[in-house]
């Protein structure tokens, strides 16, 4: 198999200049990998709207020209909610997007990334590379979230930094009792499965307990190790059948294509094994907690490679780029939400006197607070995000991060004196469900600025169309509260 630049010298990559040398050398290793390891296929995957994995599946002998020459695939994935339903209606005059590329169900190409490529540890001789989405011209798709946080890289990075985050993620592993695989199932969502616990928590940290679970345990760790992976720890969580992974620091768009991966990658690997993964904030399933995603950041100065965030003065916890961008987060906090927490579900995990935040505010140390200032040291310094849920596309939360920040950093915001008490600080309130969060995304003209407007409307329609089904559906609660009584 050869892998000459001359090879894909007419390549819609190189008319376009859509690859760096890095990347033309990564594919040419993608090939020998393809080769050496006797893959059959490879993956060709982008994350959509909702930072969901989709794509196609190819025969190895063609992904080589594939990735340079784009794989095709269909624009309507981007008019679907969570429920997979189509929202926008895609046979009008521009798609029901305002764009002719995405007239009539239109393809678009997804480009790979041959930076990201891997050979698969838990599927039988297949690749997986994550893509780019690109119109035929060669002009990137909008909406697509990986290019919005690459957009906001580049925007961070002539401000003189770049962006460093490590991720600290919660989520549930449950038995799989019942897939729910009957044709009477296959509704539209389809009903969910039928899980029992691995384990009764509510011992934090004890060993006894996370030996109950070590099994499935080790399975993940083996194989996310073997995708490359900075894996850190594995912890038990408080609640039944709840662990967190945490992983050391990455750069750029590196921590939103680790977060990514990750999640499918566990939700695969488990299946495979008799469990179901979760990383929906709150499952319905009597007795458990709600899981968050905790996200580490910091500033790193392009000229001096120094953490932008690591005080001068030892008395001081940040320095003053640090207090800005601080600053801009809690600004935005209300508004941001409908990126960190873009799930109906995610807002019941914001309650006083929890382990979550409910208002805008900060501390040191403080697990309390929405944002919490940690450092060790002065180069270690940084912030620790704790409004995420583990569902939340990375790339929307990460490039939220860098847009709000850069707001502070730009208008010299303060944030204000810690909080001690958090849910007692006189502070605004995080939104208390979705509906509340949109509204304030909609009011909100840093984000408009830094996500491009078109897509704030484009993302504010397919969320609300998903609090539309949900407010028309009668829930267990209404059933108990009104059926027998009236």
């Amino acid at each position: 198999m050869s892998s000459s630049r001359e090879r894909t010298a007419r390549s819609f990559v190189e008319r376009h200049g859509l690859w760096s040398d890095e990347q033309f050398e990564a594919a040419a290793n993608a090939e020998k990998l393809i080769e050496e390891h006797g893959l059959e296929v490879v993956r060709l995957s982008f994350p959509d709207q909702h930072g969901i994995l989709r794509g196609k599946t190819v025969m190895a002998n063609e992904a080589a020209q594939m990735m340079r020459n784009g794989c095709s695939i269909t624009t309507t994935l981007l008019a679907k909610d969570t429920a997979h339903k189509t929202v926008f209606p895609v046979f009008t005059p521009g798609g029901g997007f305002g764009m002719p590329e995405m007239e009539g169900a239109a393809d678009f190409l997804m480009i790979a990334d041959p930076t990201t490529f891997r050979v698969l540890p838990w599927a039988a001789r297949t690749g997986w590379v994550l893509c780019d989405m690109y119109f035929g011209k060669g002009r990137p798709v909008p909406f697509a979230t990986r290019q919005l946080h690459r957009q906001a890289l580049a925007k961070l990075a002539d401000a003189g930094f770049d962006y460093r985050a490590g991720l600290e993620v919660e989520f549930h592993i449950f038995k799989l009792d019942n897939p729910r695989l009957q044709p009477d199932d296959a509704t539209w969502p389809g009903a969910a499965p039928e899980v029992s616990l691995l384990q009764q928590g509510y011992q934090y940290l004890t060993e006894t307990r996370f030996d109950q679970m070590e099994g499935v345990l080790a399975t993940i760790r083996r194989d996310i190790v073997a995708l490359g992976l900075p894996l850190r720890s594995i912890e038990l969580e408080l609640g039944p059948s709840q662990c967190e992974f945490t992983f050391h620091p990455q750069m750029g768009l590196e921590p939103a294509d680790s977060m990514i991966l990750f999640r499918s990658a566990v939700k695969q690997i488990c299946r495979r094994q008799g469990y179901h993964a979760s990383f929906m904030c709150l499952p319905k399933v009597a007795n458990v907690m709600s899981s968050g995603w905790h996200l580490h950041q910091s500033l790193i100065d392009r000229r001096s490679k120094r953490n932008a965030f690591a005080p001068d003065d030892d008395n001081e916890l940040l320095s003053s780029i640090g207090r800005n961008f601080l600053a801009g987060l809690l600004a935005h906090a209300r508004a941001a939400a409908a990126f960190t927490t873009p799930t109906v579900n995610g807002y019941k995990r914001y309650r006083s006197y929890s382990l979550a935040p409910d208002r805008a505010i900060w501390g040191r140390d403080n697990r309390g607070v929405m944002i919490r200032v940690l450092g060790a040291a002065k180069e270690s310094t940084k912030l620790e995000n704790r409004v995420g849920e583990p569902a939340a596309n990375p790339y929307l939360y990460m490039a939220s991060q860098i847009v709000t920040g850069l707001d502070g950093i730009e208008r010299t915001l303060d944030p204000g004196p810690p909080a001690d008490a958090p849910y007692e600080a006189r502070a605004p309130y995080l939104p208390k469900s979705l509906d509340e969060a949109l509204r304030a995304l909609r009011d909100d003209s840093c984000l408009a600025r830094g996500f491009d407007r078109s897509f704030i409307d484009y993302y504010l329609r397919i969320k609300e169309a998903e609090i539309t089904r949900y407010q028309s559906e009668v829930t267990e609660w209404e059933q108990r509260e009104y059926f027998e009584l009236f």
